[in-house]
């Protein structure tokens, strides 16, 4: 399970013989019950009567040069549980003392301690132990990730866990595999370049995968030889604070990670704007995006990746198998309670098929489970927190107002925490906020195209780039829309395949640089130009 790629797990494509039903979605839980009013029975009790999570807290302080300590003020802010909006746990809360102290920890420990100066194997080997560690402890971790975020334990445990071992065996492999050219130049002259750490890289995780996103930072940051202040989001601090916990486990030099949980406006602008920061990695939405990239400007001009929002369509072309595609539309959409920025939030279905997709759609969407994350065969849980809970609703008054037609769910459910019913709006256009706006819900927007000249327009016409999915049995139909489609991912015949190796990120507005495989190395590395004088070369 822990070499698995995750697209065995998350998602299985579509154009293999497999029905859908077959689908890995049935493995995450899915509820076979056909009937509408069973489910609706089964999700009110699902909601009534709560597993009570057995795992512990046991990490709420700051993780700074090796050890847990409380924040700089003493505060402490509540961390909640999104089925319930009760209190978890109460967590160190840092502003900008503890940001310095962090940094100043990250910059001693690259400037004077061991790990830049350790061989990349030893290196390696660190990052191995630590992926041990997480396999022995996954349990706990992806109880934890669900009691502070919200999503489905089955998801969890066996997706997201065995991803995250995945991307350190990953980067693992890189670590001693980073290395400089030997470059011609015309005259007497050696020339090579050097690939060095780039310092202390600053770090802004958000709370819809926030295991995940630790290792596509701290990941690639480490296998380079970096230090790192990793900021977590105030939503969801509680896994990350354990999983650093057994970095230092598996032999990580004190102050090479730390972690300070703490708002945006106080840690996160603190550590954005750093001048002994020399890198900031940041995923997130693209408003706060701006923000922390101006600050970065504003400071010392350290380089910024963002992975930021998206508007993705899913393109279901005319020859598609409408069973197969609703499935897979469905999970496009629905995928971690809709709160995921690559989700198919656009779904694109030729007319010849619109009326029969969009019964179906409905259909599916009212089988979907919904109740507490912690049990058996629950596809949805609830949004994260009141916050998001409110927007999605709003989002979805808007759309009824704009004459989209609601075809099933569009309230909340149950009386506490922050359910969602599964919602789909048919007849929506263009110019709605539900086919505009990133709505982070569990909300599909179906609309209506003629030909594909049409659907790329269409397609294209957004700010944001950052992935795309294209549901197809003519390979032509799909190369020309892989190419047409402004998006940093186009997946075809399949959705959400997160391989460590595959890079990821968007065009336009939905961020800058790529993250996983190859490519995200390049974001933690300086290169230099080295250049000698040859005396008498036998050859050049």
């Amino acid at each position: 399970m822990a070499v698995r790629r995750i697209s065995s797990l998350l998602t299985r494509s579509l154009s293999a013989s497999s029905s859908a039903s077959a689908s890995l979605l049935s493995s995450l839980g899915r509820n076979s019950s056909r009937n509408g009013s069973v489910r609706r029975l089964n999700t009110a009790a699902a909601l009534e009567e709560l597993v009570t999570p057995s795992v512990q807290i046991a990490y709420t302080q700051h993780l700074i040069d090796g050890k847990f300590v409380d924040a700089a003020s003493g505060k402490t802010f509540p961390t909640y549980d999104p089925r319930t909006g009760e209190v978890i746990a109460h967590v160190a809360e840092g502003d900008a003392e503890d940001i310095n102290r962090a940094v100043a920890a990250a910059r001693k420990a690259f400037d004077e301690g061991p790990w830049p100066k350790m061989t990349p194997y030893e290196r390696s080997r660190v990052l191995l132990r630590f992926a041990d560690l997480v396999e022995k402890h996954s349990e706990e971790l992806a109880a934890l990730e669900t009691w502070d975020n919200g999503k489905p334990y089955e998801q969890a445990a066996k997706a997201e866990l065995p991803m995250l071992v995945r991307l350190f065996h990953y980067y693992a492999g890189w670590a001693d595999k980073i290395h400089g050219l030997t470059v011609p130049a015309d005259g007497n002259h050696h020339v090579q370049t050097l690939h060095e750490p780039i310092g202390v890289a600053g770090q802004i995780i958000p709370w819809n995968f926030p295991l995940l996103m630790f290792a596509w930072k701290v990941g690639p940051a480490l296998a380079c030889g970096n230090t790192i202040v990793l900021k977590t989001a105030e939503q969801t601090p509680l896994t990350a604070l354990y999983v650093a916990k057994l970095f230092h486990e598996a032999g990580l030099p004190p102050g090479v990670l730390n972690v300070v949980s703490g708002f945006g406006p106080t840690a996160g602008a603190a550590l954005a704007s750093h001048m002994d920061v020399d890198k900031l990695a940041f995923t997130g939405s693209t408003d706060t995006g701006k923000i922390v990239l101006e600050l970065a400007a504003k400071s010392n001009l350290k380089p910024v990746t963002l992975e930021l929002g998206g508007k993705s369509p899913f393109i279901i072309c005319e020859d598609a198998d409408i069973d197969k595609a609703v499935e897979l539309a469905h999970f496009a959409l629905f995928f971690n309670q809709g709160q995921c920025c690559c989700a198919g939030s656009r779904t694109f279905v030729h007319e010849h098929i619109y009326d029969e997709f969009i019964e179906k759609a409905k259909a599916r969407a009212l089988r979907r489970t919904v109740g507490d994350p912690f049990k058996k065969g629950i596809e949805q849980g609830p949004q994260i927190d009141p916050e998001q809970f409110e927007k999605v609703l709003r989002y979805i008054r808007s759309g009824i107002e704009s004459n989209a037609k609601l075809e099933c769910g569009g309230d909340k459910l149950g009386t506490k925490g922050y359910f969602i019913q599964p919602t789909v709006f048919s007849n929506v256009t263009d110019d709605m906020l539900i086919a505009q706006d990133e709505i982070f819900g569990p909300v599909q927007s179906i609309l209506k195209f003629k030909d594909l000249d049409e659907v790329i327009k269409r397609a294209n016409n957004t700010r944001y780039g950052l992935a795309a999915g294209v549901f197809t049995k003519n390979i032509d139909t799909a190369n020309t829309l892989t190419r047409a489609l402004r998006a940093g991912t186009v997946w075809v015949n399949c959705f959400d395949v997160f391989d460590a190796a595959i890079p990821f990120g968007g065009y336009k507005m939905s961020g800058i640089g790529r993250e996983k495989g190859i490519y995200s190395l390049h974001n933690y590395l300086q290169v230099k130009a080295v250049v000698s004088p040859l005396k008498n070369p036998a050859w050049l």
